[in-house]
This record gives structure tokens, sequence and C-alpha cells, in this order.
């Protein structure tokens, strides 16, 4: 009987001790984030290119004392001048200007990704075509007689 009792009691302390560290992991990995976390209001920086000054890159989020990379892209086209972060919403391209060859139109700011500060009105501008497009001629080989 006495065996038998401190078998019992070993077995006991041996299964206090699992739980234990058990709760002590889940507390830990909560606490690095990587179990989710209580963090959320995070704050992202700017997207920043791998190579050159556009195409793919990371953004770099903190939230507390937690911090995470996030995948993104730099537009190479005229859109770096603002941000691909920043959202506008663009009227119709003026006039040609004859003296520079060049049009413009605004935008007004629809939405800010990841809380970037944006402007609140842009202007863009482009060079005017002078081609003049030809009317669609019809399709050869299609009809009657042919």
């Amino acid at each position: 009987m006495r065996g038998l009792f401190s078998t019992l009691l070993v077995v006991l302390v041996a299964l206090m001790i699992v739980t234990t560290e058990a709760g002590k992991n889940k507390k830990e990995k909560s606490k690095n984030g990587k179990g989710g976390g209580d963090c959320t209001e995070w704050h992202y920086g700017r997207c920043v290119a791998n190579n050159g000054d556009c195409g793919m890159g990371i953004r770099e989020g903190t939230c507390n004392e937690q911090t995470k990379k996030v995948k993104c892209r730099v537009p190479c086209n005229w859109k770096k001048e603002f941000g691909a972060d920043c959202r506008y919403k663009f009227g119709n391209w003026g006039e040609c200007d004859a003296a520079s060859s060049r049009k413009t139109r605004s935008g007004t700011l629809l939405k800010a990704l990841y809380d970037v500060d944006c402007q609140q009105t842009i202007s863009v501008s482009t060079t005017c075509t002078t081609k003049v497009r030809n009317k669609p001629k019809g399709k050869k080989g299609r009809g009657k007689g042919n």
C-alpha cells in the first residue's frame, strides 16, 4: 500500500509540472506576437524597394514592442511621385498646353493605406498625344462574296 501511494504521488507531481510548463509556453508565445497577441493598432512605414527605387519591397510595422515585415510593391510608373499607398480620384485631363506640350489633371485623396501621410490634392501631368487615330477598317475575309 505504501509503494502504491508513493508511485501515485510521483505521477501526480509529474503531471503538475508538465501542466505548468505548458502554461508558460503559451504565455511566451503570446508575448512574442506569434500567438496573435493583443496588439490591434499597427503602424506601418513606407514601402522600401528591395532593388533600385521601384518593384517588390518590404514595409515594416510596429505595435508596442512588436515588429513585423510585410511584402509590398513600389510602383515603377508615374504613381511613385505620390506613392502607391495614397489613393486618389482624378478628374478629366485638361487641354494641351502648346508651349510645353503637356496636359494636367488633379486628384483628391480617397484613402491612405497603412496610415501613411498623403497630400489632400495632387496634380499630375503627361505629354500630349499628337497622333490622330484612324478609324478601324473592316476585317478582310469576312462576309459574303469573298
